[in-house]
């Protein structure tokens, strides 16, 4: 199982590599990283709301796994708001914090490294985690901070509400909670699990075209902040929440993991979408997935031994 979590993150890096050489290679326009994000929210997201919301259920025992990521996000914005305004951050940067540390790749990586860490029998509990936590926090909190920073300035409560409501996540949202899945034909299905199967491969390439390996001297300082609140911070936090929760060691150990995920690639998308300082966004999955190649097997030692 091991070799899933490796193969996980040679597609991802071995992604970002090939977009970064068509751009190196100027094999497609500027504006390809663009479209490409655009494909994503107008079709493959949605795609994947449909599939996965319809299926959320609860549990009192996974409790810890629902309330970890969503108290990780209230850090968060209690920490980079006012350091982001003690540093005299732009707008943008300040945008990419509020997403990228909260949210971690806790599927597509997520889902194989806990089951080469931990054994198969274990994604199960990921799976609550990402979808009770990361899934919703992307339908909700993201859309928030798109409507609230993408203008370049702050915009008016209504024109925030109308943002929000005419974003194509938000309406898939709606429309899987209102109506499901469960009437989808075969052939809807079908087309369906394809758009969702697109959203990592073009992510990743769009992610790999618009990476800089030199940014520009204002996004040094978020680039760090990032990488060290989502590989080293947060996942300290979890470990903390959970040995307050007392949960069985199974469920800390899957809550430390995948709050020790990289920056989630899907989120990247969004902010590069809403020309949030996509140079900053794709630096940040880039190197968070290589550093988590050392933070994550960290941090699953640290749970081993305290749990």
């Amino acid at each position: 199982m091991f070799r899933l979590a490796v193969s996980a993150y040679f597609i991802i890096i071995t992604l970002i590599i090939v977009g970064r050489i068509l751009a190196w290679r100027e094999v497609f326009p500027v504006s390809a990283p663009e479209v490409l994000n655009k494909v994503v929210i107008l079709i493959c997201l949605p795609a994947l709301i449909f599939i996965h919301v319809p299926t959320l259920e609860a549990s009192r025992e996974l409790l810890p796994l629902v309330i970890v990521p969503w108290v990780l996000l209230g850090c968060t914005i209690a920490l980079v708001l006012p350091l982001a305004r003690w540093l005299n951050l732009s707008r943008e940067a300040t945008a990419v914090l509020l997403v990228l540390i909260p949210l971690g790749n806790t599927s597509f990586l997520g889902y194989p490294l806990i089951s080469g860490l931990m054994g198969p029998e274990f994604v199960r509990y990921a799976v609550v985690y990402d979808q009770f936590g990361s899934f919703l926090i992307v339908c909700s909190h993201v859309l928030f901070v798109l409507a609230w920073y993408g203008a370049g300035q702050k915009p008016s409560m209504g024109l925030m509400v109308k943002r929000v409501v005419s974003f194509p996540p938000f309406l898939a949202l709606f429309g899987a909670l209102a109506l499901g899945n469960d009437w989808f034909p075969e052939w809807l299905w079908g087309l369906v699990e394809t758009f969702a199967d697109m959203l990592l491969p073009l992510v990743t390439l769009a992610i790999g075209m618009s990476l800089k390996l030199k940014l520009i001297p204002e996004h040094r300082a978020p680039l760090a902040i990032g990488l060290v609140g989502k590989l080293l911070v947060l996942p300290a936090l979890a470990l903390l929440m959970v040995w307050m929760f007392d949960p069985r060691a199974d469920i800390a150990q899957v809550a430390i993991l995948e709050a020790a995920m990289p920056p989630m690639i899907t989120a990247a998308a969004m902010l590069s979408a809403a020309r949030l300082a996509p140079p900053l966004a794709s630096a940040l999955v880039a190197w968070g997935v290589l550093l988590s190649a050392a933070t994550v097997p960290f941090w699953f030692w640290v749970s081993i031994f305290l749990f």
